[in-house]
């Protein structure tokens, strides 16, 4: 599997993950003027940014362990970018959540975990 592969691969798989723990997905793919978001997905009463990370190995680390805090700066303008654009999330809760998935060679699921509240919003 090449990048693109396992990035589609983990995204699929990290959707199915999401709505199985009562998240309903509202978006992917949301390009903005700061980057890109994931999921837009909601779950009870919070509107959930999800960032989605996929490995097919342990040579770089885990999912969760490749996102940075410049990357966690990132993804906290592009998730208060995309609630700026929309006025009825202005008073919205949310909070940011990472899909952590890992594959085999094979494009097989090894792991898939969901870090609540991943990213420090404050």
């Amino acid at each position: 599997m090449n990048y693109a592969e396992v990035g589609r691969r983990g995204e699929e798989l990290a959707g199915r993950l999401l709505k199985r723990h009562g998240y309903r997905i509202l978006a992917t793919n949301v390009r903005g003027h700061f980057g890109e978001i994931d999921i837009i997905a909601r779950k009870k009463d919070c509107h959930v940014f999800v960032e989605v990370r996929t490995r097919t190995g342990d040579a770089f680390g885990t999912p969760e362990e490749s996102i940075t805090r410049r990357k966690m700066g990132k993804m906290v303008v592009c998730a208060l970018d995309y609630i700026a654009s929309h006025k009825e999330l202005r008073e919205a809760n949310w909070r940011i959540d990472v899909v952590a998935i890992e594959l085999d060679r094979n494009g097989a699921q090894v792991r898939a975990e969901i870090i609540e509240g991943a990213v420090p919003i404050d």
